[in-house]
C-alpha cells in the first residue's frame, strides 16, 4: 500500500474562541479522499499560562461533535515534547488545534518515486500571501 506525505498544521485560537467552521472543511476533505486525519489533538493555555493537552476523543462530547463525521484513525501520534513545544509558543488565554494528516491524493505518486528509487530531497509550502502577491507582480 502507497503512503502518501504526512503533514502537520497547528491553527491558534486567541481567547479560546474555537468555533469550529473548520471542521466541515476538514469533513470534506477526508470524505473526497484527498486526506486522512492521524490525529487531532487541542492545546489550551489559560489566562494564567496553565496549560492542559485534550485529545479529540477526551473532549467533552458538546466540544467534540463538530466532529462527529470526520472519519480516520484519531489517536495518540503527538508526542509530549511536540504538544509542549506548540504549548510554548501560546500566548495565554489561548488554544490550539494540532492536526495530522496523510495527504491521500498524493499517495500513488509517492510510492511511484520510492519504487523508482528517488527520494524527496525537499518540499515546503509557500504561503497563499506570497503566491497572491506573485500573481498580482505578474499582471
Amino acid at each position: 500500500m502507497d503512503v502518501g506525505p504526512v503533514e502537520y498544521i497547528v491553527v491558534a485560537f486567541p481567547g479560546n474562541r474555537f468555533r469550529g467552521e473548520i471542521a466541515p472543511e476538514l469533513r470534506a476533505l477526508v470524505v473526497s479522499g484527498t486526506v486522512r486525519i492521524l490525529d487531532l489533538t487541542f492545546v489550551k493555555k489559560d489566562a494564567d499560562g496553565v496549560v492542559s493537552y485534550v485529545e479529540l476523543d477526551a473532549l467533552d462530547p458538546v466540544e467534540a461533535s463538530v466532529f462527529d463525521e470526520i472519519e480516520g484513525d484519531v489517536g495518540g501520534l503527538f508526542s509530549q515534547e511536540d504538544l509542549e513545544l506548540i504549548a510554548e509558543e501560546l500566548v495565554p488565554d489561548s488554544s490550539a488545534a494540532i492536526l495530522l494528516w496523510e495527504d491521500t491524493w498524493a499517495a500513488g505518486m509517492a510510492g511511484a518515486v520510492r519504487r523508482a528509487g528517488g527520494r524527496l530531497v525537499a518540499h515546503e509550502r509557500i504561503p497563499a500571501e506570497v503566491v497572491e502577491q506573485a500573481y498580482q507582480n505578474a499582471a
